[in-house]
């Protein structure tokens, strides 16, 4: 291994070629100056410079040496000042993950607003489910998850809630309770129901559970979708009935209608929040500026 030093002092002579000025430019004596040198040559393998009593040359292996030292320490410059910026905030990269996020507008400008003012900061963007992302979190394989409650015990992970939204009703084309302005629970009953499996999001899944059986009775969910949309999709179909954020209301569809819900239950129980996670045994500048830009953005002014 050859030291950063002996690049320094090899290249303050190669470019003075005179050992007295290099050493002064240097802030050191000129015979250790000669002795670093010799030293370099010795792990090089091969002589830099041409020595007189009146004057000193850089050998062939010299001109490309200095090329390489200067490559190096430029590099190793360079590697530092990105170190610190890094340490600072201002560069790195980030691994979001996610469910669906389109609907949440504020998320989304907070979003866009971080990567306007810290260009430096790249991003890799990851959909996926609520228990997905606690995995992706918990192993450090991503930074920041938007996702619903995991509905589990995650000791390492940090939680802020961003947004609530009611839950509604999706009922297929012609169903019986179309016209009506909103839904009562309990008249679903007898329905067929479709929602997303526990083990994609235990919090969201068990949630809506819970609600059905306040309204007394236990859901018969007859088919299973990972995503919002393909659920959606399968009302439309006509597989059964679904309970979904409200946000999902927003794409209007011919083949399916949305209601509100009528529910004999606590509000929280009828409202789904949006969470942003982290895992707090990490550091990570990075990410701590852009969860502060979320915070920010979604507080009251």
């Amino acid at each position: 291994m050859i030291e950063t030093r002996l690049l320094q002092q090899f290249v303050a002579v190669a470019e003075e070629l005179h050992f007295n000025r290099a050493a002064e430019r240097l802030h050191m004596a000129q015979p250790p100056l000669s002795q670093a040198i010799r030293k370099l040559e010795s792990a090089v393998g091969a002589p830099l410079f041409v020595r007189t009593n009146r004057s000193v040359a850089l050998t062939p292996a010299g001109v490309a040496f200095l090329v390489t030292a200067r490559s190096t320490l430029r590099a190793l410059d360079e590697g530092v000042a990105q170190t610190r910026r890094v340490a600072q905030g201002i560069e790195g990269h980030l691994t979001l993950t996610f469910i669906n996020i389109a609907p949440y507008a504020p998320v989304l400008r907070a979003l866009r607003a971080f990567r306007s003012a810290w260009p430096g900061v790249s991003f890799t963007m990851v959909e996926a489910t609520t228990q997905e992302q606690v995995v992706a979190l918990e192993q450090g394989r991503a930074d920041i998850g938007f996702m619903r409650t995991p509905g589990t015990s995650t000791p390492h992970l940090r939680m802020a809630a961003l947004s609530s939204e009611p839950i509604v009703v999706a009922l297929p084309a012609g169903h019986r309770l179309e016209a009506a302005p909103s839904v009562a629970l309990a008249s679903l009953r007898d329905e067929a129901f479709v929602a997303s499996p526990r083990t994609l999001g235990m919090g969201f899944h068990d949630q809506l559970i819970g609600l059905c059986q306040a309204a007394g009775f236990v859901p018969n969910i007859v088919q299973h979708g990972r995503q919002m949309q393909t659920l959606v999709a399968l009302v439309a179909a006509g597989f059964g009935v679904a309970l979904l954020p409200a946000s999902v209301a927003t794409d209007a569809r011919e083949d399916v209608v949305f209601r509100p819900l009528q529910v004999e239950a606590p509000d929280e129980m009828a409202r789904l929040d949006l969470f942003m996670g982290w895992n707090a045994t990490r550091a990570s500048a990075i990410r701590d500026r852009l969860i502060h830009a979320v915070l920010d953005a979604l507080s009251p002014p």
